[in-house]
């Protein structure tokens, strides 16, 4: 999939998500919003201008933000995205409001819409996490202007080949036909198995694995 497409899939089978912000004190802070409408590189989200979500935001204008679909634990996908966010213009209100008319019962009124601030993560990061398929696949992606960064664990020159690694692996994604041996980072869990028998150290972390 594109990067357009796990963005509609948050905003509209999702919809609901988990974010992170930071504190006064630098403590880490979450709450549960909706994410109202995406383009091709970014999601908006509204909040009223009282809240301390507010304030976090302006304060600390960087978020992390997670999203779950399925029943179950072994059916589940998640979506994350982490990136900066920023305030944009109270224009955007109303075409929100239309696409998610049961903001009209939170907020009935003209006058009190009049404290609801529209924000929109336009750069960053993104991870699909799919356990319901087997083996797992996981993709990461990047919007706005972020380029999309390597992370995961990956196998060096320093291989020997003896398969050590593979004996451990959950997922059966490393391939010992190669020397080096690859890690199939689609279906990597990156549980740090393989890092940690590898007699060589020839397997490296990069990233936020």
């Amino acid at each position: 999939m594109e990067t357009k497409d796990y963005l509609h899939m948050l905003v509209h089978q999702i919809h609901t998500v988990v974010v992170a912000t930071i504190d006064e004190l630098g403590l880490p802070m979450t709450c549960a919003i909706d994410l109202m409408d995406h383009d091709a590189n970014s999601v908006y989200f509204l909040t009223a201008q009282g809240k301390s979500f507010y304030m976090r935001l302006k304060q600390h204008p960087y978020v992390s933000l997670t999203g779950i679909r399925g029943d179950t634990t072994m059916q589940s996908a998640a979506l994350t995205l982490h990136g900066k966010v920023r305030e944009v213009d109270a224009s955007h209100q109303q075409q929100l409001f239309a696409k998610n008319p049961y903001m009209y019962d939170i907020y009935p009124s003209e006058a009190s819409r009049q404290a609801i601030r529209v924000f929109q993560l336009y750069e960053g990061c993104g991870e699909w996490f799919d356990l319901s398929r087997r083996p797992i696949e996981r993709a990461s992606f990047s919007f706005g202007t972020s380029p999309k960064a390597d992370s995961g664990y990956f196998v060096t020159a320093a291989c020997d080949g003896c398969g050590r690694c593979a004996e451990v692996c959950p997922q059966a994604c490393i391939d010992i036909a190669h020397s080096p041996v690859r890690i199939d980072q689609r279906h990597c869990l990156r549980c740090g198995n393989c890092h940690v028998v590898c007699p060589q150290d020839a397997i490296r972390k990069e990233g936020s694995a």
